[in-house]
Formats: C-alpha cells, sequence, structure tokens
C-alpha cells in the first residue's frame, strides 16, 4: 500500500479552496522532493488540467495529458461503471456492475463507444503526437478530485504498463473510502482534503467551481 499524505486540518471540511489554481500550488508544496527530478505530470482532462499546471510550473517539470474517460450507463450517460485509459484499460466497478444487470454485448458497445471517444479527445488535446516515455521516471498523475477513482485507475493501469520509476497521484479531494482503493495501486497519494461519509462531491471542496471548456483546457496546455 502507497504512502498518504495529507493536511489534516482540511479534513472533512468543505469549500477549503478558492479554486484549481490554488489547489494545485497547494499540492505542489507537498511534492518540493521532486523538483528539477527529471519526472513528469500527466493532468486529466478536463478539470485535472488547471491543477496538474501549477504543480509542473512549480517543480520545474513537464506535463501532458493523460487522456481517460469513464464507461457511461446507457440509461444515464452521467454515471459510469468503470473507465478505460488511453491504452484501452478497462477498469470496471464489479459492485455496481452487478447491480446494474448490464450484458455483456452493452458492456462491449459502452467500450467501443468510450475508445471513439478517447481516440477524439487525444486527437483535440494532444494532436495525437506519441505519449512522452515513462519508463523509470517518476510519474505525477493529477485530477482535480476523486469521486468513484475509477477514472484514475484507468490512468495509473496504463501508466503501470509502461513501467515507471514511481506512480504519485495527486489530488486536492477525495472520499475516504477512495483513497484507500488508490493507495492500493500507487507508491503515494497526496490529497489534502480527505472527506468521510457516504455523500461525496468535488465540487464542494471549492468556492470557485465551473465546468472547463476544451479550448480553456488547450490554453493551459499550451
Amino acid at each position: 500500500m502507497g504512502r498518504l499524505i495529507e493536511e489534516v486540518s482540511l479534513r472533512n471540511k468543505l469549500h477549503v479552496f478558492e479554486d484549481r489554481t490554488e489547489a494545485g500550488g497547494l499540492i505542489a508544496g507537498k511534492l518540493v522532493q521532486y523538483r528539477d527530478s527529471g519526472g513528469i505530470v500527466l493532468g486529466i482532462p478536463s478539470g485535472g488540467v488547471p491543477v496538474a499546471r501549477e504543480i509542473a510550473v512549480a517543480l520545474h517539470l513537464p506535463m501532458d495529458l493523460m487522456i481517460v474517460r469513464k464507461l457511461q450507463i446507457p440509461y444515464n450517460p452521467e454515471a459510469g461503471f468503470g473507465a478505460m485509459g488511453l491504452g484501452g484499460e478497462i477498469i470496471l466497478n464489479e459492485g455496481l456492475l452487478a447491480q446494474l444487470g448490464l450484458s455483456e454485448g452493452e458492456i462491449r458497445e459502452q467500450a467501443e463507444k468510450t475508445k471513439e471517444v478517447i481516440k477524439r479527445r487525444n486527437q483535440v488535446f494532444r494532436g495525437g503526437r506519441p505519449f512522452p516515455v515513462l519508463k523509470d521516471r517518476i510519474v505525477i498523475l493529477v485530477d482535480d478530485g476523486l469521486a468513484s477513482g475509477y477514472t484514475m485507475l484507468a490512468a495509473v493501469s496504463f501508466v503501470k504498463r509502461n513501467k515507471p520509476g514511481k506512480i504519485i497521484v495527486a489530488v486536492p479531494t477525495a472520499s475516504k473510502r477512495i483513497v484507500e482503493l488508490v493507495l492500493l495501486e500507487v507508491d503515494e497519494l497526496v490529497c489534502l482534503n480527505v472527506r468521510h461519509g457516504i455523500s461525496f462531491a468535488v465540487a464542494d471542496a471549492y468556492r470557485n467551481w465551473y465546468d472547463l471548456s476544451d479550448v480553456e483546457v488547450l490554453s493551459m496546455f499550451k
């Protein structure tokens, strides 16, 4: 199990960050030992990009984007039953799947749709460029929070296949249950605002929260 780095004073609190930019700067302060380390910061679009940008700038590390996507429930596209990574890796929420009763055909159909979405988003955000070399490098995966955790786990799965030296997940906020899930798969997890309880929303950690457009993501990445 990996090591958790949190801000105990922020535990179980709401609206603790002004915005994603402030959160990224605070996370960077927990990762100063990786400044000029030759590692790489990978932001998950869209919300993870402004957080990742602050970390990359503060640590003098290159930044790229990690395209992952949830597998949508057919009749409820706002929710997902798992996620797919850039290399086609699929992480399924087995407990939820058992409740949903989706057929293998329905799962396969959603996986094919998700693969096409990832391909398009990779072209839009990264221009289809070859992915940077991760072998033996410190990889810092960044999002603006962990809700179900499955998109991050799909990203971790992709990174593991590329044999990094160390995997660090850095997020401003997450539920305690998801923190424990992700810690099983990574070397370190930086999560400043860990919240207990059944109800959890990433947006509740921020005073200024809005959905980022593709144009904003591209401008930040460039």
